[in-house]
């Protein structure tokens, strides 16, 4: 069984690198703690950039409501399913994506996504294949 430790039996050093999840930590599960306390434990010997990159995805992270972390975590499981040479591709995109100007992706996000690659075009409203 895994060990579910309450904010309060943290150790200092964890407290520090765990902050931005202090309000929501006694509420996460024992699994999510494992993970978290690892990301902990591996961060005094990342580079100053990767222990910026982690807090502020920590900070992210603590700021999705339970439906969005759930979102999260399947489309990281889809991305994780792809083939390398996919995964490269969207990783791709995304940074395109972030090198874009704040209210070019506020405009991005409030459009529908795009339908997958190779997929067919839903048919229009009221008609039946072979009304096309």
């Amino acid at each position: 069984m895994l060990r579910s430790p309450s904010w309060a039996e943290l150790t200092a050093a964890d407290r520090q690198v765990l902050a931005p999840l202090a309000p929501e930590w006694d509420k996460l599960d024992a699994q999510r703690k494992q993970k978290w306390l690892g990301i902990s434990h591996r961060y005094p010997g990342m580079p100053p950039e990767q222990q910026q990159r982690v807090q502020e995805q920590m900070s992210a992270w603590a700021r999705l409501t339970p439906a969005e972390r759930r979102v999260a975590r399947e489309q990281y499981k889809t991305l994780k399913q792809l083939p390398p040479e996919q995964r490269e591709e969207v990783r791709q995109k995304w940074q395109e994506y972030q090198q874009l100007p704040p209210e070019k992706r506020r405009e991005l996000a409030t459009q529908p996504p795009p339908p997958p690659q190779g997929s067919k075009p839903a048919p229009a409203p009221g008609t039946t294949p072979a009304s096309r």
